[in-house]
């Protein structure tokens, strides 16, 4: 376990170089069962052996254009993060002859609850926002996973007093579907307006990130 965990710690350094933000790892058998699987029913992993390698892209609000959504292509923050996981898939093998590949983005492609997993991972904290906000870069953090072929220990969880307790909520009084009206945020209400926009059949889609940007 020594060895692994040493080439985790190099791989979470050369993920860092290849151009992510933020990364952590989870054992991918502590996904089976977290909160927003058994919230919705669902298994949060298909694989029940093998380690998570979570990375994070920072989403400057200084350059909305990583968030234009495309029919097929999605963001252009995705395509980069997707870019250094198939970069740090390829480089595991290369170099520790490691078998590893980037998930899919979305659960009914074989993706994981990216959220639940960045918390995990000890990454960062859920918000009432229902984002994860990460010291040094709150809630604009985007994330993609990618699965490895080694087997690691669930790191301690991040110990921080949540910034929410004292804010008076800004995220709730400036969501424009009022998502957090009964007191817990409602992705129905939030999906609600990203379906409006995908309806208008724009070539580039800029979707609502109020909550996320009203975050101080």
């Amino acid at each position: 376990m020594t060895g692994d965990v040493n080439i985790l710690q190099e791989t979470i350094r050369h993920a860092l170089r290849l151009g992510a933000d933020v990364a952590g790892t989870v054992p991918a058998a502590e996904l089976i069962n977290c909160p927003s699987a058994l919230k919705d029913g669902r298994k949060g992993s298909e694989r029940d052996h093998g380690t998570y390698i979570i990375l994070g892209l920072y989403h400057d609000p200084a350059t909305p254009e990583m968030d234009h959504w495309e029919e097929g292509r999605g963001t252009p923050g995705d395509r980069q993060l997707g870019a250094i996981g198939r970069e740090l898939a390829g480089w595991l093998h290369r170099t520790h002859g490691i078998g590893a590949k980037l998930i899919p983005y979305q659960l009914y492609d074989g993706g994981i609850y990216l959220k639940d997993a960045a918390v995990l991972a000890g990454i960062g904290i859920m918000g009432r926002n229902n984002l994860i906000l990460v010291p040094g870069f709150g809630p604009r953090i985007r994330f993609r996973a990618v699965w490895a072929d080694i087997e690691s220990e669930p790191p301690a969880p991040m110990t921080i007093t949540p910034p929410c307790t004292e804010c008076p909520g800004y995220c709730i009084s400036t969501c424009p579907r009022g998502a957090f009206e009964a007191g817990t945020y409602s992705r129905e209400r939030c999906m609600e307006r990203m379906n409006a926009d995908k309806s208008r059949k724009d070539e580039m889609i800029e979707h609502c990130r109020g909550c996320e940007l009203a975050c101080p």
